[in-house]
Formats: C-alpha cells, sequence, structure tokens
C-alpha cells in the first residue's frame, strides 16, 4: 500500500518562533521518521522563505534538509516538490542534484483509488489579482534575467 505525505511552508531562511536552523532539524527528524513506510513524499512549496537560482551559485544553508532528501530518493522514495510564492524561482537544481522533480503549476495524481490535485495554492481560483499581477511581474524572463545579474551578496 502506498504512503503518501504531504508538506508545505517550512520557509526555511526564515527565522521566526524557532530559527531557521532548529525548523530544519525538525523536518530533518520528521523525514527520518517516515523513511521506513513513505514511499511518496510530496513537498507542496514554499520549503524555503526565498530560493533564487543562479547558474553557478546555490543558495547559502539547508545542508541537511537537502542531504536527507538525497538519502531519500536514492532509497527509492519518490520526492516531488512544488514551487510556492516564496520559491517560485526553483529551476533545475533539485531535479538535477537530487532527482527531485520540481513543478511550478498543479498537478493531478492517483495514490491508491483517489484522486488528489496537488499545488501550492497562492495565486489560484478567483481573486487575489495583485498577487496574480506581481507574480507575473516576478515570472517574467526579461525580470529574471536582469535580476539574474544582480550578484547574490546583495
Amino acid at each position: 500500500m502506498e504512503q503518501v505525505y504531504f508538506a508545505s511552508d517550512f520557509h526555511l531562511g526564515l527565522d521566526a518562533r524557532l530559527t531557521t536552523i532548529e525548523r530544519e532539524r525538525q523536518i530533518v527528524r520528521w523525514l527520518e521518521s517516515i523513511r521506513n513506510d513513505a514511499t511518496h513524499i510530496m513537498l507542496v512549496g514554499d520549503m524555503f522563505d526565498f530560493w533564487y537560482e543562479y547558474r553557478s551559485v546555490v543558495p547559502k544553508g539547508y545542508v541537511r534538509f537537502l542531504g536527507k532528501l538525497a538519502e531519500l530518493v536514492d532509497e527509492g522514495i519518490i520526492v516531488e516538490a512544488f514551487s510556492g510564492n516564496h520559491d517560485m524561482w526553483l529551476k533545475n537544481y533539485l531535479t538535477d542534484e537530487l532527482g527531485i522533480p520540481v513543478h511550478h503549476d498543479p498537478i493531478e495524481r492517483t495514490f491508491g483509488n483517489k484522486r488528489f490535485l496537488i499545488g501550492h495554492g497562492d495565486g489560484l481560483g478567483p481573486g487575489d489579482r495583485g498577487y496574480k499581477i506581481l507574480k507575473r511581474i516576478f515570472l517574467s524572463p526579461v525580470n529574471q534575467w536582469l535580476f539574474s545579474r544582480v550578484h547574490p551578496n546583495l
């Protein structure tokens, strides 16, 4: 029987009630606790509070989390990721380095005899016009090209 786990909104990189490193350690403990029965792990957006992939620069940190994901994928657990509104600039890093496909739009999946529509959800449906405009600006190829010219230290 398939055991599918869904998780989202870790917002690694944002210190809140718990620091990023404390939250990352909790997430890694949770991933370790499900490794023996999970067949699929669906990471449904906002894993990171800000993630922008430069061609040759990897965002600093998150090595425990990324390492644990690599372990799970290497063991045959299917891990899929979705971009959210805070990590919409996920591109090829997770796929190329960890074997985790990244979806930018909702997808349909069937697990067992149940069908799921899986996606982060921000900006779907009617309303939220301001966010939808902002998202188009952020995802514009021209704007992304311009942003990629800004040095990562800034």
